[in-house]
């Protein structure tokens, strides 16, 4: 049998899950429908008879048995927790092996996720987004108003907003009146190659404009206080965030002021003739074929637009990003005499090992900045009484 296309349709593929030959199918992990979920799939060898296996909305992590007669799936979405289950390969229960809830799972007040999209400025595309709202969050009243931290990554086809279970940050910071948000650009993967073909020889450009026009969105809202938007990443995270904090501090693209008030920038890009050029070209092509580009995607061609509110982090042996990034912007800073804040981690490389003392750090940054330095009391929230996270 030759090489021949199996599938087809505008949906991403995820991963090859099993090939079984015997029985003439591959089955495969896509997002049929909506880019934020994954299911298990399959499909004949002669590309027929595709089918999704499983049903259920969220993100779906398959196992596929050897003989390819059952598979272990473990599931969540945004707002539940999800559980491991073992299926017949035709989606019929067999039984559920486990609950990540666990026996005190309701006695907490966790945070409330929902996931939706924001549209486009030029209105070509619905951004995926997901925030964590605060326990007992009320849309219609008035007299509240959230911080926010937009969780941010921004990579070319490597977006962060999937319909899965959020870790114990968000809720934390749902359970302290904080919104913890996340927002895909149109390159983030969500609409493949359509998308990303927008970030060729741009890199830095279409992040940007997706992103504030989702701030732009949130800044509208009555129950987010305008002052207190903050953003937080590393790697190409923390070269998202230092953009929004140069690029999108003023006009044109802000023209109101600082569409983002604070940000934490680890481990960050900030010139990308400064980058692997194997990652960097693919996208940008060289320096000298494309100048514009590079200029265009320099934190510090916006220098003049900078407010403040940054905390800059770099491993001192970073073989990855390396530290000569946020050298040249605190190089910057620091003659120009702008107000930030900083810490090396000595010999750490492009992940950090001082892990205790960087959460602390990132997570004091955030109670000075967005909460005025207190942390507050817990939340009142209808029915019984709930515990918070420490």
């Amino acid at each position: 049998m030759g090489a021949r296309r199996l599938t087809s349709g505008e949906f991403r593929v995820r991963s090859i899950q099993k090939v079984d030959e015997k029985n003439g199918y591959v089955y495969f992990t896509a997002a049929p429908t909506k880019a934020w979920d994954s299911h298990l799939m399959r499909v004949k060898l002669d590309g027929t008879a595709m089918e999704q296996i499983t049903k259920a909305d969220g993100s779906h992590r398959t196992v596929v048995s050897p003989n390819g007669r059952y598979f272990v799936d473990t599931v969540s979405a945004i707002d539940n927790p999800g559980g491991t289950s073992l299926y017949r390969i035709d989606g019929t229960l067999v039984r559920t092996l486990g609950s990540a809830k666990g026996r005190d799972f309701d006695a907490y007040a966790w945070g409330k996720g929902e996931i939706f999209t924001i549209k486009s400025d030029d209105g070509l595309f619905d951004l995926p987004a997901y925030w964590i709202l605060p326990p007992g969050f009320d849309p219609k009243d008035t007299r509240k108003q959230y911080p926010l931290i937009f969780s941010i990554y921004g990579g070319p086809d490597s977006g962060t907003v999937s319909n899965s279970w959020k870790g114990y940050s968000a809720h934390y910071w749902a359970q302290r009146g904080v919104i913890t948000i996340s927002v895909d650009h149109r390159g983030g993967g969500a609409f493949g190659r359509r998308g990303v073909n927008y970030l060729h020889r741009s890199l830095g450009r279409w992040e940007m404009t997706d992103l504030i026009t989702a701030t732009k969105w949130l800044r509208s809202k009555p129950f987010v206080a305008k002052d207190k938007v903050g953003i937080a990443g590393g790697s190409y995270g923390g070269y998202t965030t230092l953009m929004a904090l140069f690029k999108a501090a003023g006009p044109p693209d802000c023209p109101d002021g600082p569409c983002f008030n604070y940000g934490q920038a680890g481990s960050s890009v900030t010139a990308w003739e400064l980058y692997d050029t194997v990652y960097t070209e693919r996208y940008m092509d060289t320096p000298k074929e494309n100048p514009e580009g590079y200029k265009a995607g320099a934190v510090l061609t916006y220098k003049d637009r900078y407010k403040g509110g940054l905390l800059i982090t770099h491993g001192t042996i970073d073989d990855n990003v390396h530290t000569q990034n946020s050298t040249q912007v605190i190089d910057w800073l620091t003659a120009n005499n702008k107000p930030f804040e900083m810490m090396y981690y000595p010999e750490s490389r492009h992940g950090i090992t001082q892990r205790a003392f960087s959460a602390r750090l990132g997570h004091d940054f955030w109670v000075k900045t967005l909460l005025n330095g207190k942390m507050p009391t817990p939340p009142v929230v209808p029915g019984p009484a709930k515990k918070t996270m420490g």
